[in-house]
Order: C-alpha cells, then structure tokens, then sequence
C-alpha cells in the first residue's frame, strides 16, 4: 500500500477538528509556522561558533521535578513579579506502551519531499531533526530499543547513552551514520548538510524527510507521519489524538488561571539569544513561538507590532513591544552570561517591563520548542514559570 505523507497531513488536518469555530485551537489556526527550516538557518549560522562538539557517548543533563500546575501557589499579580524563573518538566519520563508494538512492513510511501520510499526494516533506526521530536516520537510509539544513535536535541535519559551523530552542533555527520548501519533515517530539512542525506540514499538506505514546520497545531501530523514510516499508522493515530487531547486540555487550564481581561494578560516576547555569537533574534507571527505564548494565556507582542517570522532584534522594535516578561532557551541565556548579561547585551531590554523587572524564563532549548507527544507538559512547565514562578524551579 503507498501512502502519502503530504495526503495524510491534509486528511488529519481535517479529522482533528483544527478548523472547527469554538474548538480550542481555534486561535491558533492560520499560524502554520515554518519555524524547523528558518530556525535551521539561524541556527547554522550562528550554533557552529558556539557550540562544543558533545562527546560520543555523553549522557544529556535533563532537569525535571518542577511542580505541576495544578499543585502550584500562583502569585497575585504575574505581570507585577519580579525576578527571573527557569520552567521545568515536573517529570521528564517518557510513556511507552506495555507491549513493544510489531510494525506492519514493508510499507511504501511518499514522503514531503515527494520522494517514494520503501520501508522494509524498522530495526535499525534513527531520527533525527534539529529539535529531537522524531526520536521521542519514535520511543513513546514504544520502538526504543530500535534507536541506534542520536542528535544533539534528543535529551531525553532514555536515549541519552546512544551515539551521537551530531557530533558538531547540528552537522550531520555521514561517517558517524554509516557507522551505525541504519535500516531507516527518518529526518526532516532542520539538520544538514542536506548532501549527507543525500549520501545516506545512495548507500541504499531508506530515509523518509517528515514535515519540518513545528507548532501546536500539527504535533498530531508530524506523530502520524513517523508512525507510518515505521509501520504503525493505528498506534501513531491513538499517540496523536491523545496528544492533541493532553494539549488542548492543558491550554484550557491554563485559560482557567490566565487574565481574562486581555489588557491585564501578561506581554511576552520569546528572544533567540546566542551571546557568544552576538546573534539576538525576536520571533513574531508565523515563527512557532506565538502559538506557544498564546497558549500560555499571553499576548506575543511581536505579532501585535506586525512582526513576522524571526529577524533580527533592533532596540526600537524591542521597546515598541514593551513586553513583561521575555522567554528564551536556557543554552541562549547562559551564553549571554544569565540575565545581567543579557540586559548588558540588550540595553534596549532595560527600558521594558521586562528588563526593569528582570522577568526572564527560560527553558530547555530541546524542550521549548519540540512541539511533540511532550507539548502539554511544556505548557504546564512554562504556565508555571508564568503564574508561579516561585514554584517553577526545583
């Protein structure tokens, strides 16, 4: 049976209920965010200065224990706190199924890039984008044991021992893949050089280019596409739907506890920040971000100035969208030396809310933005960063 990846996204698009008027994911529709391919830039251009080679047997350091949302104290006023928050998954282990799932192979489809591929063998895998949602993907669909390598974003312990195929940033690394003798690479147009994956066809090895765009509204379709390159379209189905329920239930807690007076909501900006490199990106519209912030019971400043997609910060856009609190990655933050080096980066900053307040939160960077099975825990995580930010780090 062929099957169309591009197909099966519209088909989902539809059964999902994105459209539907009063759904909970109403807002978002019409942010379909381009955020893996135009990240990838910026994070070419900027990561392979700043980033050391991790070794290649290096166990990630993931931080969970933060406090669930509904156990938290919220303060009284978020837009008045002051301080900076660090949000924290209150658990970071991942569900798999009791039984180790039998893909249905072989399996025929065409994959986004248009490409028909075969998938004959799924016991040798690795998946791989620059935000380590296909791997998690992959292992919560409870085919773990069949992940043979990693990339730099793929943080989670249970993959954390695995070979790294990334060994410099976010290059893929043709010798370090081959190594591995793969029997499917699932992958999408985040990580490069796009000749290695070139290279990895012409050795014989299928690989299927899953959709790169990251946001809430598609975590259902980017889970569906990897289900069915590994054989598991029914297993892939219920992932998605339970996904998509955890988020939507999540964003309507978060509802419950958010200002409902939209001038009394928080203003949040989400900063690119790569201190080392000098690079300081703010994203707007269409960048994947706002979908977050708006999620969170915010409003995402940069689209209320008409910014769109991610470009680079300048003082006066900064200050125009006079924003309470700033988001950014935790690597990003660390990199500008923490928040009194970003407020010495930034001066502009200090004249905001935001800066005078030194309201800061940052994340994981393989967590913030990964948009998979994970998304409704990132939400808990950020809401407390937002609502209780006392309770936020452990």
């Amino acid at each position: 049976m062929e099957i169309s990846l591009g197909a099966a996204r519209r088909r989902r698009a539809t059964a999902n209920g994105l459209q539907m008027t009063g759904h909970p994911r109403t807002a978002r529709t019409g942010a379909r965010a381009l955020l893996a391919s135009a990240l990838a830039v910026v994070v070419a251009a900027t990561l392979a200065g700043c980033q050391v080679a991790a070794p290649q047997a290096a166990v990630p350091e993931v931080v969970d224990g933060g406090v669930r949302l509904v156990d938290a104290t919220l303060v009284d006023d978020p837009k008045g706190h002051v301080g900076p928050s660090t949000a924290v998954l209150a658990e970071s282990a991942i569900p798999v199924p009791d039984v180790v799932p039998e893909p249905a192979l072989p399996v025929t489809l065409t994959d986004m890039q248009g490409t028909e591929v075969t998938v004959t063998d799924t016991s040798r895998i690795l998946a791989l984008d620059v935000y380590g949602t296909t791997s998690r993907i992959v292992y919560e669909l409870g085919l773990g044991d069949s992940l043979v390598g990693r990339d730099a974003s793929s943080s989670f312990p249970e993959v954390g021992g695995l070979p790294l195929v990334t060994q410099s940033g976010h290059d893929l690394n043709a010798e370090a893949i081959l190594a591995l003798s793969p029997t499917l690479i699932i992958t999408d147009t985040s990580l490069g050089p796009w000749d290695v994956v070139l290279q990895m066809r012409d050795a014989g090895i299928p690989v299927v280019v899953v959709d790169s765009e990251r946001s809430l509204e598609n975590v259902d379709t980017i889970i569906d596409q990897v289900a069915t390159a590994v054989g598991l379209p029914e297993e892939g189905a219920a992932l998605a739907e339970r996904s998509a329920a955890q988020i939507d239930a999540k964003i309507a807690e978060i509802a419950a506890i958010a200002p409902q007076d939209p001038a009394e909501r928080l203003r949040v900006a989400f900063l690119y920040v790569r201190g080392q490199a000098g690079v300081y990106y703010m994203f707007g519209t269409d960048s994947g971000a706002d979908t977050l912030i708006t999620a969170l019971g915010a409003t995402d400043v940069a689209t209320e100035i008409g910014w769109t997609g991610m470009r680079p910060l300048n003082d006066e856009g900064l200050v125009s969208a006079a924003p309470d609190l700033v988001l950014v990655m935790t690597k990003g933050l660390e990199s500008t030396g923490g928040v009194d080096g970003l407020l010495d980066a930034i001066p502009a900053l200090q004249s905001t809310p935001a800066g005078e307040n030194r309201r800061v939160v940052d994340m994981s960077d393989d967590e913030i933005l990964s948009y998979g099975p994970g998304t409704a825990d990132v939400l808990d995580a950020l809401a407390v960063a937002l609502y209780a930010p006392g309770a936020s780090t452990p």
